[in-house]
């Protein structure tokens, strides 16, 4: 039998298992100055992306309003506005570094609908290209992804001060 290693994987199940102290989204939120170290992307008024620490596929990207609220209709215009322009902006960033000719965008809302965290509301931005689907993840339920998360994010930064300015998202 043949083994894959992967010992990231013991963060996300210890994770799971132990909990955290708070919302790791509100967290994330709270620290700009881990903004390298928590792979996020940009940061708005409202709203910040960052890459999945779990991705689907390279590049899969969140963005997390700041306000603590389980559901999209418990959000404020201003925040709504603002999360689809970062939607937007995240979409355009990933068509520069990698060409996916699709996307995926959705929220799971609430635990019975797959929400890993359910408490605090957040979109899933996931490129996708024709046949990424390999049979690792058919057959062997393993994702191979081909870079790390931390180029991922360096590449996307570089792209979104490209087209954006700095990554912290100015006002429209």
């Amino acid at each position: 039998m043949n083994q894959l290693w992967a010992p990231w994987r013991m963060e996300y199940i210890k994770g799971k298992r132990d909990g955290f102290d708070s919302c790791v989204f509100c967290q994330i939120a709270a620290q700009p100055e881990l903004d390298a170290e928590q792979h996020v992307i940009a940061r708005s008024s409202h709203t910040f992306a960052t890459l999945n620490r779990y991705p689907y596929t390279y590049g899969h990207t969140m963005i997390i309003p700041y306000t603590h609220k389980s559901s999209l209709e418990d959000l404020a215009a201003d925040t709504l506005s603002d999360l689809m322009l970062m939607t937007n902006r995240t979409m355009r960033v990933l068509r520069q570094i990698a060409q996916p000719p699709a996307f995926n965008i959705g929220a799971n809302i609430g635990e019975a609908a797959g929400a890993g965290i359910a408490a605090h509301f957040h979109f899933h931005v996931v490129p996708r290209w024709d046949g990424d689907h390999s049979f690792m993840e058919c057959l062997g339920r393993t994702r191979a992804l081909p870079d790390t998360l931390s180029n991922i994010a360096e590449q996307m930064r570089a792209a979104w001060s490209e087209l954006y300015g700095p990554t912290q998202v100015p006002e429209t």
